[in-house]
């Protein structure tokens, strides 16, 4: 790829994405902060999600830990607390791995139930239709350069790992990820599109979590003024009638 095809990819996109997630997410938040939910569709099907939510909730925090430790986490650092590279590398790898591949079964078994379940199928939305196969590709190419990094020399931590931190300094290092292997670039690409995608899909609702349980969620009301009868407790003497303000939940 020439020069500016390289800039465009890592230097001008993540910035991109980062600003589509953060203008679109205040957005949704002004005009859709009800739609902050995962829409869930627990009252159709139940036996399936009960595996795979857990199965995949649970193993993405490990993915996005060890995304942090080796993305945020220098070289120098683990130098400095005597971790070697081979133990380093290891236990990325065993752990990495096995959180990538419980992932991947869990989202499986969370499409497999959307695919299989008819009340689940026709309650996907647009926007899920193209988040699910991103977000299948985005794991699957993760779950390929970690399986690489066991057979590829390529140390990540001295060329993805730099890119992603000269992002913070408003300077990236693009080189640093011209140069890395394919399916890095892919991975990294995939999941620029994803945060892209983020705001205006159900993904949204990771921002509200784990707040989303601390506080009282909306209740909706709906008034409205009706003209009840109201007799008079005295006998013989005409009923009479009044404006009876009347609040009840929107169904």
């Amino acid at each position: 790829m020439t020069t500016h095809v390289h800039i465009a990819l890592w230097g001008v996109l993540p910035y991109l994405s980062l600003t589509v997630l953060v203008a679109g997410t205040a957005w949704r938040y002004r005009y859709d902060r009800f739609g902050f939910t995962t829409r869930s569709s627990q009252l159709h099907e139940s036996r399936l999600l009960r595996v795979g939510g857990p199965l995949f909730h649970y193993a993405l925090f490990f993915v996005i830990g060890g995304h942090v430790m080796g993305l945020l986490v220098p070289e120098a650092l683990t130098d400095r607390l005597r971790v070697s590279e081979t133990t380093y590398h290891t236990v990325a790898l065993s752990l990495g791995g096995a959180a990538g591949v419980a992932a991947v079964c869990g989202l499986g078994i969370l499409l497999w139930r959307r695919l299989r379940v008819p009340a689940v199928r026709r309650a996907t939305s647009r926007s899920d239709r193209l988040t699910h196969p991103l977000l299948t590709a985005v794991l699957l190419a993760g779950l390929t350069a970690t399986a690489s990094s066991a057979a590829n020399p390529y140390d990540y931590r001295l060329g993805v790992s730099v890119w992603f931190r000269s992002l913070f300094a408003l300077d990236p290092d693009v080189p640093a990820m011209a140069h890395a292997p394919l399916v890095y670039q892919v991975h990294a690409v995939l999941a620029m599109a994803l945060f892209a995608l983020w705001p205006f899909s159900r993904l949204v609702h990771a921002f509200t979590v784990p707040l989303g349980y601390a506080v009282r969620p909306y209740i909706v009301y709906r008034s409205r003024a009706r003209v009840t009868p109201h007799r008079h407790p005295s006998v013989g003497m005409p009923p009479t009638r009044r404006n009876v303000r009347d609040e009840e939940p929107c169904p």
